[in-house]
């Protein structure tokens, strides 16, 4: 199994603004767990996310002696690709592309072909810098905008991917309406016809659904999750009422059932844990 944890999920929508230090001392004890990788910066406007504004600080205090766990930037445009690449720290970097034109725009003020000539400039970005690129299928699974959800987009789009060598794409239900269904008919179809990429899944939902969604991805041969602790998060930009992140609690449960192998200090983590609950109050 290939686990991301995203404290950047969880901080970026939260309301009381969370102490620099605060944040350094969360996402080094989550440096101590194991994680693949950590998504726990963002480099984006600071008024679009003013949660995420000491992002630079951040960086420059992560204590990567800790352990072999990769740091995740997320960026809105090739601008903040550079910025977030300054820092020695930032292993990968994410943007989130949306099978939902109306969601393209109200993410990153482009629309989808302007974000696509985006990525193919941070890929070369990446590339020369050594570093990675994870592209965020947002929408993946449906919209809250009204527009038509075909499986037969996200097939294009990952199509368009391939052909520049994109290596990791996330499908990301970036509202929780993604169905058991849905998610089996999108990790059958997609993954299969594209096996230079390797595909995850981002889920959004209840704290109740969250077995459902991972069997589904699962059972269809997904091996790469992105979670948060206690699902606290969601996307500021997506619409009014958040659905939380996939509890990362809930990952590790159904691991333990499905007898899936992990490398997680779970020591360590009921640490973070702990720390998770001083700063969001769960």
């Amino acid at each position: 199994m290939f686990l991301t944890e995203c404290p950047r999920d969880a901080m970026q929508g939260w309301g009381e603004f969370i102490p620099t230090g605060q944040k350094i001392d969360y996402i080094n004890s989550l440096m101590d767990v194991g994680f693949d990788v950590l998504d726990c910066l963002s480099f984006v406007s600071p008024k679009a996310i003013p949660q995420m504004a000491d992002s630079a600080e951040v960086a420059e205090n992560i204590d990567r002696s800790r352990s072999k766990t990769k740091i995740s930037a997320i960026v809105a445009n090739y601008r903040g690709a550079e910025k977030a690449l300054k820092h020695e720290s930032v292993d990968i970097i994410g943007f989130p592309f949306s099978i939902s034109e109306t969601f393209q725009h109200r993410n990153t003020n482009k629309n989808q072909e302007e974000a696509f000539v985006d990525i193919v400039k941070m890929l070369e970005l990446t590339k020369s810098e050594g570093k990675g690129l994870n592209i965020y299928f947002s929408m993946a699974f449906g919209n809250p905008y009204g527009e038509m959800w075909k499986w037969q987009d996200v097939d294009f789009w990952a199509n368009r991917f391939s052909e520049i060598a994109i290596k990791n794409i996330l499908l990301s239900d970036t509202t929780g309406v993604a169905t058991p269904e849905t998610i089996s008919v999108l990790f059958d179809k997609i993954p299969s016809k594209y096996p230079e990429i390797d595909f995850g899944a981002h889920f959004h939902n209840r704290y109740e659904d969250s077995y459902s969604k991972l069997k589904a991805a699962y059972d269809k041969g997904c091996r790469r999750y992105d979670s948060a602790i206690k699902g606290i998060g969601g996307c500021p930009m997506a619409k009014d009422d958040l659905v939380g992140n996939m509890p990362t609690e809930q990952v590790i449960n159904f691991m333990s059932v499905e007898k899936a192998e992990h490398t997680l200090n779970l020591l360590n983590f009921e640490s973070s844990y702990n720390r998770a609950k001083d700063i969001f109050h769960f």
